[in-house]
């Protein structure tokens, strides 16, 4: 296993989208093929599912290192209305382009903080949203929230507006590297947060870690799952720490390469948490997430209705969702587009009446078909080409790359279908690589995504 991780951990996508933003067409997507495959995308399933929203909400009062969100630091909260009635504004903009009244099946609040927000600009915000639109059956709502500066009032108000998930970004509570990454609460405070939501009612709570992080060590992890266990999140992210200096610049260096568990010493992290959950009973769920028998996404899994797209992994699906906010990601499924990823111009092409949107890529009929695929590996750990809609031409170089991993005891290949072995389930990011023809195509010659183990 040793030589496996040191041979597989290569640079590479973690999938939350095919063709993968690098890959995206260079030309970008003209606003007409974005309005085109928005309005096909919302007519083919706004009355059968509904469709998603993600809302970027980017404060937060001190910069975490490990970070690399799209963010705004800052301590001064008479931000919150102009940001708001900017979201509102590029709703109300989308909502005359679609015509018929939206029928919101998921909402998901990311940051930054979404809970920097007070309790009532967060109750402006979902009202506004919901002045044109409904909310479709069996809808979740869910939020992200920072242990320090998510209040009471804050689950109360959410709760009350429909929101029954939320995830706190713990990572770790070892004092050292908290103290490197900048990221400093107590085990108190996430105590407190997560007995009021279950309280409140909120009928998913879930935790985020991150191992690979600077000083991390078996004993600390150890030490923070034992802490996390005890208060039994519904839900477990345990993610690869994405170190990528070379995109976020000085706000990944708050330590030294040398500070970081490297290769097997980081997978060893991992192999550790892994059997940690599962001692407590965790089932793992795709790629990075746990989650207890009782939680949805462990339902979605069971009945292969698991679901991936720029907010991770969901246990639902929608064909159409809209990002709204700066630096947020709209997905028709037939293209993606991207916000503005500076504020200031975020709202200087609202102001002009614009939709913020600045890059993009309208997915090709073989994007579609790799995109499922990939889908189908990251969700289910398998995927097949048995019906000639799934075939693509290039499936013998893909089978060829994929025959070293069956060598190697990753995966199983058979006539029709490929399915990956659970002790394969590490290397699932290399398996989708084999299918991503945009990469095969045109290598990079410098540093784009973060190392696969």
């Amino acid at each position: 296993m040793h030589n496996l991780i040191q041979k597989y951990n290569i640079p590479g996508p973690r999938y939350t989208s095919y063709p993968t933003v690098p890959y995206w067409d260079q030309e970008g997507i003209t606003l007409e093929n974005w309005i085109a495959t928005l309005k096909k995308s919302f007519k083919e399933s706004n009355t059968s599912e509904g469709i998603s929203l993600y809302i970027h909400l980017p404060f937060c009062e001190s910069l975490c290192t490990f970070c690399a969100c799209n963010k705004r630091i800052t301590k001064q909260h008479s931000v919150e209305v102009p940001y708001i009635d900017m979201v509102l504004k590029e709703w109300s903009m989308y909502c005359e382009v679609l015509e018929d009244k939206p029928n919101i099946k998921e909402i998901h609040l990311g940051g930054g903080t979404p809970t920097f927000f007070s309790s009532e600009n967060l109750k402006k915000l979902i009202h506004g949203i919901f002045e044109t639109a409904n909310k479709a059956e069996n809808f979740e709502f869910s939020f992200e929230g920072h242990p320090n500066f998510t209040t009471t009032e804050q689950l109360q108000v959410l709760f009350d507006l429909g929101f029954t998930r939320n995830s706190f970004g713990i990572q770790d509570y070892d004092p050292k590297v908290q103290k490197a990454i900048h990221r400093v609460q107590s085990f108190e405070a996430v105590q407190q947060v997560t007995e009021d939501s279950r309280t409140i009612g909120y009928n998913s709570v879930s935790h985020d870690l991150i191992f690979g992080l600077p000083f991390q060590t078996e004993e600390s992890i150890r030490e923070t799952i034992k802490k996390t266990v005890e208060l039994k999140p519904d839900r477990i992210a345990y993610y690869s720490y994405a170190h990528v200096p070379w995109i976020k610049g000085n706000g990944q260096r708050g330590f030294k390469d040398t500070d970081l568990p490297q290769d097997h010493e980081k997978r060893a992290l991992y192999e550790l948490g892994k059997q940690l959950f599962f001692d407590a009973g965790y089932v793992e769920i795709g790629m990075d997430h746990f989650a207890l028998p009782t939680d949805s996404m462990y339902t979605a899994m069971e009945s292969k209705t698991l679901h991936r797209n720029f907010m991770g992994y969901t246990s639902g699906k929608t064909k159409l969702m809209i990002g709204l906010g700066v630096s947020s990601i709209s997905d028709s499924w037939y293209s993606f587009a991207q916000n503005e990823k500076n504020i200031d111009d975020y709202y200087a092409r609202l102001r002009a009446g614009e939709l913020p949107i600045f890059r993009g890529h309208l997915l090709s009929n073989e994007d579609l078909v790799v995109r499922q695929h990939i889908l189908n590996i990251m969700c289910n750990l398998e995927t097949s080409w048995k019906i000639p809609d799934m075939l693509l031409e290039a499936l013998p170089e893909i089978l060829s790359h994929l025959k070293e991993m069956e060598a190697d005891g990753i995966l199983n290949i058979f006539e029709d279908r490929l399915v990956v072995k659970e002790e394969g389930r590490m290397f699932i990011r290399n398996v989708c690589m084999a299918f991503d023809l945009k990469l095969h195509k045109s290598k990079p010659e410098t540093k784009l995504f973060s190392m696969t183990i």
